[in-house]
């Protein structure tokens, strides 16, 4: 009798300790705290990320815990171990690398706490939803402005700067620019060449297509250094041309009010900090979000 009495015991202790488990990892999801992980807090742009969410999170009720992984992989992973400790019901990733995150993103997995990413992918892991600016869009809201300020003219030639060849970036601006400018007669793209994204090469980039083919009425970068690029060679061609960036960095919104820059497509790094605190919000009640859920743009200009 008393052996069966244990036994009995020892399986109802077991079931209650089962029993406490699962209720303990119900408690984690239903939690008031957001976990957000920032690539860096050195970039005006992820600052802005950070600070929208703080904002949405103290509007919405829900305590918002904020770490830098200061570029570093490493860091970034051992930020999420952290706030996995501290109980949080979903984490907000602004990854410092696409392909280094996936490990980071596992271990979220793992605890079963939700994951979701602002501005750049995870190439692994499970990701319920990523929030980004629609790359696509932008392309084609660039060769808009371009077109509607160069009306008045009768042929409209337009040099494309180009991003990091096998970017997503790339690809999806120079879609959506492409699915503009492509099939109209009066326009013809003169010159497309990669400048990688970098200030440096959109200058040199831009000075040997003055050299080949000096006579454009417009230049579309891929983001806003490579246009910057481009404006020093210009000025130094004397060359007056329509400037178009991507982005909407501190640099292009000055150089856009001195009337360098035509205008760039700024991305809302607010915005999206915001949107991760919402779709956090709805993960931790329970509720379907989208997968891919696109940031808005807009045109900067003077």
């Amino acid at each position: 009798m008393k052996r069966r009495s244990l036994k009995v015991l020892a399986i109802t202790l077991t079931t209650a300790l089962m029993i406490g488990g699962f209720t303990g990892c119900t408690q984690a999801k239903k939690s008031n705290k957001v976990g957000m992980v920032v690539s860096t807090l050195n970039n005006p742009f992820f600052v802005s990320m950070k600070e929208g969410a703080e904002k949405k999170a103290k509007d919405m009720g829900y305590e918002l815990v904020v770490l830098d992984s200061q570029n570093d992989p490493a860091k970034e992973r051992s930020n999420v171990e952290d706030l996995i400790q501290q109980g949080v019901g979903a984490l907000i990733i602004n990854p410092t690398d696409s392909d280094a995150v996936a490990n980071s993103i596992k271990v979220a997995n793992d605890s079963k706490i939700p994951v979701i990413t602002l501005d750049r992918k995870s190439n692994g892991g499970e990701v319920a939803s990523h929030i980004a600016s629609d790359n696509i869009k932008g392309g084609s809201m660039a060769a808009e402005f371009i077109l509607d300020s160069l009306k008045s003219k009768g042929k409209i030639k337009i040099v494309e700067l180009q991003g990091l060849p096998g970017a997503s970036a790339t690809r999806d601006r120079g879609e959506g620019f492409h699915k503009v400018v492509d099939g109209k007669s009066n326009v013809e793209v003169v010159a497309s060449q990669a400048a990688d994204f970098d200030r440096q090469k959109g200058l040199s980039v831009m000075e040997n297509i003055i050299q080949a083919k000096p006579d454009f009425d417009a230049v579309f970068a891929h983001n806003d250094e490579m246009a910057l690029g481009a404006v020093k060679a210009l000025k130094a061609a004397n060359k007056n041309v329509i400037v178009v960036g991507f982005d909407g960095n501190a640099d292009a919104e000055t150089a856009v009010k001195n009337g360098e820059m035509a205008a760039t497509i700024a991305q809302q790094p607010a915005l999206m900090g915001e949107m991760g605190v919402e779709q956090a919000s709805k993960l931790i009640k329970g509720e379907k979000v989208e997968k891919d859920i696109p940031a808005e743009l807009k045109v900067l200009k003077k």
